[in-house]
């Protein structure tokens, strides 16, 4: 029974024919691709329509943000909802726009607790430092708070005025709101709240 004979010549080895390189074991006809380092920088010859935006963002993270934002999301939106409710039942003589108010400075301190653990643990994965990095987490959110002050009235009278949202007005801007907070909020808390 023949054996493969192997020769090591310099960094090549060859064994049943095939030349492989010793530093990866790849046949080397087969380009070999490498994951970049944790907090690397993204492609520089990335191209298409979001390039700059590519190039800026390293993937992994953007897919972990995306994906606890989601999670917060719906957490945060759950924790308003419940608020628009309580509130809605024990003052009913009040309009929504102030109701939606009343929800949103009850529900936010919450959601950004739960965020700010979610962002350390998972998407920025940064170690120690909890209340410094929670106070920053809170100065990120404390310039989105009174805009979702002004975004949540707003978009609740644009909802009322229209037949098919009216029920649903201030569940619908806290859906905008959300939404624009949470494009926010990925660039403040990488250069801000969990700076390296």
């Amino acid at each position: 029974m023949p054996t493969a004979a192997r020769a090591v010549e310099g960094k090549r080895v060859t064994g049943g024919g095939r030349r492989y390189n010793r530093s990866c074991m790849s046949p080397d006809h087969q380009p070999t691709t490498t994951l970049p380092p944790e907090g690397a920088p993204a492609n520089p010859r990335a191209h298409g329509p979001f390039a700059a935006i590519r190039r800026a963002l390293p993937a992994g993270e953007v897919v972990r943000f995306l994906m606890v934002g989601v999670s917060n999301t719906v957490v945060s939106l759950a924790l308003y909802s419940g608020c628009v409710v309580v509130f809605g039942h024990l003052l009913p003589t009040h309009g929504k726009p102030l109701i939606a108010d009343i929800a949103f400075a009850i529900s936010t301190p919450i959601s950004i607790t739960v965020a700010f653990l979610c962002y350390k643990h998972f998407v920025f994965r940064t170690k120690g430092n909890y209340l410094r990095e929670w106070v920053r987490c809170f100065a990120v959110y404390s310039v989105s708070f009174p805009m979702g002050l002004v975004i949540l009235p707003a978009f609740t009278h644009l909802f009322e005025r229209t037949a098919l949202s009216h029920p649903y007005a201030p569940f619908l801007a806290g859906l905008v709101n959300s939404l624009l907070i949470a494009i926010y909020s990925y660039f403040a808390h990488k250069k801000f709240s969990f700076r390296r």
